[in-house]
C-alpha cells in the first residue's frame, strides 16, 4: 500500500503514509478515531487507490457504511477491482437498501468471481435471504463450487460454519453436525482459528498439486489426508535410584513375634519384658 504513495510528494506522501499507519493501529481499538486518520489522508493523498481502500476499510469497521461505501465506489472505479464487492453490497443492506444490494451482488460482471472473494459475497447474499426469512434461496446461495468436503482453502472454514448454522436454523441437524465438525478439520489443517497455537497442535498436512485454487493461486489443503495429534501432557515418572536391597520390605523373624506384634530388643539384645523388674532399695534414715 505505502509503495503507492511514490506518486505524492515526499513530504506529502511522508504524512500521508503516517495518518494511514495510526488508522491501521486504532482500526480495532478506536473505529472512529481510526477513521479520522484516514479521512485525513485522504484530504492529501485521495488520488490514490490504496489510500481510498484504507478508509473505506475504516469507515466500514466504524459502521459509517454511507462513507465506507462512497470510498469503495470509488476504490472501484479507480482499480477495475471486485475484491471488495462484498463489503459494497454490504454496505447497501446496512443502509436498508436490500433491492439495490442483490441487484449489485447480481451484476453480470461478477460472473468471473473465485476464491475468497466469490465467498464472502455468497455469504453476505446469504445473510440477505436469511434476513427476509427465504432459508432456501440463503442455502443455495451458499452451494458454490468453493463448498467443497474434500478441500480446504482459507476461506473454507467460514462459509463451512455458515453453511452449518443455516442447516441448523432449516431443521437438518444431521447434515448441520457434519458440516460444523468440517468446519473444524478445516480450521485444524490450515492452522487458524483456536488452532493457530503450534504448541497446542501439530498438523501434519500432506498437499498435492490439484489442492491449489487455480484463481487466486493459494495451496489448499486436502481434508482427507490432513492429521490433527493433539498433544497430550503427561506428568514425568519419578525417578528411583534405590538399590534392590532397600526396596525390600522388612518381615521380622517369627521368634521376634509375639501376640502379633514384633518385640524390641535392649541394646544389649536382650529382651527388656524377660528381666525381672529390680524395685530400687530403700535406705534406712
Amino acid at each position: 500500500m505505502l509503495s503507492e504513495l511514490r506518486v505524492l510528494e515526499k513530504d506529502n506522501a511522508d504524512v500521508v503514509a503516517k495518518h494511514l499507519v495510526m488508522a491501521s493501529q486504532y482500526l480495532e481499538v478506536d473505529p472512529e478515531f481510526a477513521l479520522e486518520h484516514a479521512q485525513a489522508a485522504v484530504r492529501r493523498g485521495g488520488r490514490v487507490a490504496a489510500v481510498r481502500e484504507g478508509a473505506a476499510i475504516a469507515a466500514y469497521v466504524a459502521e459509517r457504511f454511507d462513507v465506507a461505501l462512497r470510498e469503495l465506489r470509488t476504490h472501484r472505479r479507480m482499480t477495475g477491482s471486485h475484491e471488495h464487492i462484498a463489503l459494497i453490497v454490504d454496505c447497501e443492506r446496512a443502509l436498508g437498501r436490500i433491492d439495490k444490494a442483490l441487484e449489485t451482488a447480481s451484476d453480470p460482471e461478477l460472473s468471473d468471481l473465485r476464491g475468497a472473494e466469490k465467498v464472502e459475497l455468497a455469504m453476505v447474499v446469504a445473510g440477505i435471504h436469511r434476513d427476509r426469512g427465504d432459508l432456501a434461496t440463503a442455502k443455495k446461495a451458499l452451494e458454490i463450487p468453493e463448498l467443497n468436503r474434500q478441500k480446504a482453502f482459507s476461506y473454507s472454514p467460514r462459509l463451512f460454519s455458515a453453511y452449518a448454522d443455516l442447516l441448523e436454523e432449516m431443521g437438518e441437524t444431521k447434515d448441520a453436525a457434519s458440516w460444523a465438525r468440517l468446519a473444524v478439520v478445516a480450521e485444524a489443517a490450515l492452522g487458524q482459528g483456536q488452532f493457530e497455537d503450534p504448541e497446542i497442535y501439530e498438523i501434519d498436512v500432506l498437499p498435492d498439486e490439484e489442492s491449489v485454487d487455480t484463481a487466486t493461486g493459494e495451496q489448499g489443503v486436502d481434508l482427507d489426508e490432513a492429521m490433527i495429534e493433539q498433544r497430550q501432557t503427561r506428568e514425568p515418572q519419578p525417578t528411583d535410584d534405590l538399590s534392590e536391597t532397600e526396596h525390600e520390605e522388612f518381615t521380622p523373624s517369627e521368634s521376634a513375634v509375639a501376640d502379633g506384634v514384633a518385640s524390641v530388643e535392649d541394646e544389649t539384645g536382650k529382651d527388656p519384658e524377660s528381666e525381672p523388674i529390680q524395685e530400687p532399695e530403700r535406705k534406712d534414715d
